[in-house]
């Protein structure tokens, strides 16, 4: 095939304008990020946000194409993951190491284990993405977006309804997150109870985005969740809250303590024998994929044709990069360390550190990339995976240094395992995002390595944010539990916890035993999942348990009623004439959802850091949560009950259009 042939079939795809157009979104979505994410403990996804901005301005350049689009939100989505490192990095001021966040050291941390994060999930690309059925929520919904939106699908009629039902179901939650954020409906119902001699608490978040989300994993994964979810409010809180209502209190804060400090760490316990297990079932396909993108990179060399979809950055470059950066991980441990009490078993320990990273960053890649094509990188607990990374890290840190030791060399071992967790965790914040990319460019024809490549540049965009943003709201407002820290200090949820888990291990008043009995119920789950699959078509996942067991019910509970909304949705598509457009108009509406959310959230994430008020659009006062509530509950019930019923509808249309052209129609 000569030259301008193979260019003439060749898809614009990594431009220039497309690499800058991702940058600048990165830029301004981890800005947003880091700000609400130290607020309230939370992130928004950013891919499909940024896909939909990409069409519109693409759009107007001409020539755009979907695989360029493509490009556009996968370097953009490391501002909804990257950003996460905040989960982390924090906890060095909470304990005084740190006064404010060295700039080019947070820059290297931050660029460095990101980099790793998309080297490992490489060769997980064939064996996660390819060669599996995860559902891939949020891959596949990026993925119809684009292919509605630049009309790459289907019939132009049906590609017009399945934009109407993008565009009904965006509107829907735009206008219901507007709602709450007027504060004229409640964003979330929840109420504490006794039960027992305990206490336990029932909580819903009224989102339509995670309505979406369920509808697209499915109701095996919902299932699972809610089981997990039962297990944690059903069973454990009233458990653990048993006798602690005598010494008073409001239940409310008893039941959230108790959760927060006990029951996660329960689930943190299923989630790693789960992910160990897991990990277990996919190392064969995770070798058979470096032993394929290794013959890839071999036919390329030798001059044979490859599939544009099929073409992985070499798996030599691969290698090279991860070895490579473990010199500058090295350096960024010798220069955190010393002068400091850790100086008599220096090299011992970044020589341990070093390996800690290699193999628990290449363990916590699969496992992030797993836990993100079962419910979607926006709902992966990927704290929860702080957790066990921090323990393993802390413990590690133990064997080398004992736990004797004064105040200032504790401190000092602290510090020193938050900065080897912080490494770690971007590895796994980048993996967990990665896969979904690479599942987006899957289903719309896009060259893999131009994905990996441009997630690099993702990174290294989002990498340069975060340093100042950190610095100005450590200066603004500082972080609770911080030495100085005002009133309106910055809570920083997960910093908080997994500082505090650290400072446990080294003083040895860690509570292993609930971290045990998540282990245990983890196995339990795994056997039940083995013997369902071997006698029946059924399945338990044990991850999904774990996240269902972690994650708060006001999370867990909307997925699993997604899930059960979509599975009755399913059973009566069965019956239409053409079932899989009548699914995947299902699928459109629920994308909408995550869209029009995704959307909002970025634009009510910069009002809320352009104010400093919690609450800027606000225009009632508290004396109006009881009736916020009932005006949330009722608009979320009828918001859900009209989209899928004009769903419905409009695959009914479509079948009166072709009964009318003398087409063959349901007998239903």
């Amino acid at each position: 095939m000569s030259a301008t042939s193979t260019t003439a079939t060749t898809p614009r795809e990594l431009t220039v304008r497309g690499i800058i157009l991702g940058g600048v979104i990165t830029l301004v979505f981890t800005a947003a990020n880091v700000y609400l994410g130290l607020k309230v403990g939370l992130t928004f996804a950013t891919a499909i946000p940024a896909a939909v901005i990409s069409m519109a301005l693409l759009r107007r350049f001409g020539g755009t194409t979907i695989q360029e689009n493509n490009i556009v939100q996968t370097v953009a989505s490391a501002a909804g993951t990257l950003a996460a490192i905040i989960f982390v990095l924090p906890g060095l001021i909470m304990i005084g190491w740190w006064q404010d966040f060295p700039y080019w050291t947070t820059v290297l941390l931050c660029a460095i284990g990101g980099t790793l994060g998309v080297m490992y999930s490489v060769p997980l690309r064939r064996a996660l993405v390819t060669g599996s059925d995860l559902p891939y929520p949020e891959g596949k919904a990026a993925a119809e977006v684009l292919k509605v939106g630049l009309g790459e699908d289907d019939s132009a009629e049906r590609n017009a309804r399945g934009l109407r039902m993008i565009i009904k179901g965006g509107l829907a939650a735009v206008a219901f997150n507007l709602m709450t954020s007027l504060k004229v409906a409640s964003s979330e119902v929840t109420a504490a109870f006794k039960i027992g001699s305990g206490a336990t608490a029932a909580s819903a978040s009224l989102s339509l985005a995670l309505i979406g989300v369920g509808h697209l994993v499915g109701l095996t994964v919902g299932i699972a969740m809610l089981i997990g979810m039962v297990i944690s409010w059903a069973v454990l809180v009233p458990s653990f809250t048993s006798g602690d209502l005598s010494a008073g209190g409001a239940i409310a804060d008893i039941v959230d303590k108790t959760f927060s400090e006990e029951v996660r760490f329960v689930g943190a316990g299923t989630i790693a024998v789960a992910a160990i297990w897991t990990l277990l079932k996919i190392i064969g396909p995770i070798v058979k994929g470096i032993r394929e993108s290794a013959a890839s990179t071999r036919e390329r060399q030798a001059g044979e044709q490859v599939e544009l979809t099929e073409r992985d950055l070499p798996i030599t470059v691969v290698g090279g990069t991860i070895l490579l950066s473990l010199l500058p991980i090295g350096l960024m441990l010798w220069l955190f360390a010393r002068d400091t009490h850790l100086q008599d078993n220096l090299f011992l320990t970044i020589a341990l550190s070093l390996i800690f990273v290699l193999v628990i960053g290449a363990v916590i890649a699969a496992v992030c990339g797993y836990m993100a094509g079962l419910i979607g990188s926006s709902n992966s607990p990927i704290s929860g995976v702080g957790i066990v990374v921090v323990l393993a890290a802390a413990l590690l840190m133990v064997l080398v240094h004992g736990r004797e030791g004064d105040a200032k060399q504790t401190t000092a071992l602290v510090a020193y395992t938050l900065f080897v967790t912080a490494v770690v965790f971007s590895i796994a914040t980048i993996s967990n995002d990665n896969l979904q990319d690479l599942k987006t460019g899957q289903l719309v024809g896009a060259t893999p390595w131009k994905q990996q490549a441009a997630l690099v540049v993702g990174v290294v965009f989002g990498s340069i944010v975060i340093a100042p943003v950190l610095n100005l709201l450590n200066s603004a407002f500082g972080f609770v539990g911080a030495p100085g820290a005002g009133d309106d200090a910055l809570a920083a949820p997960q910093a908080s916890l997994i500082s505090a888990l650290a400072k446990g291990v080294f003083g040895g008043d860690l509570q292993w035993g609930r971290i045990g009995l998540g282990a245990a119920i983890g196995v339990v789950v795994i056997i039940i999942d083995e013997s369902l699959s071997r006698t029946t078509k059924l399945a338990l996942p044990p991850l999904a348990v774990g996240m269902g067991l972690y994650l708060p019910m006001s999370l867990t509970l909307l997925i699993s009623v997604g899930a059960v909304i979509g599975f009755f949705y399913e059973r009566w598509a069965d019956r239409r004439n053409d079932p899989e457009h009548a699914k995947r108009l299902a699928v459109l509406m629920a994308t909408g959802l995550i869209v029009g959310e995704s959307l909002f959230g970025v634009a009510n994430a910069a009002i809320i850091a352009g104010t400093g008020e919690d609450a800027p659009l606000g225009i009632v006062g508290d004396g109006f949560e009881s009736w916020g509530k009932a005006i949330g509950i009722i608009a979320f019930v009828l918001i859900v009950g009209w989209l899928y019923r004009a769903t419905q509808a409009s695959v009914r249309g479509e079948e009166r259009t072709t009964d009318e052209a003398g087409l063959r129609t349901p007998e239903n």
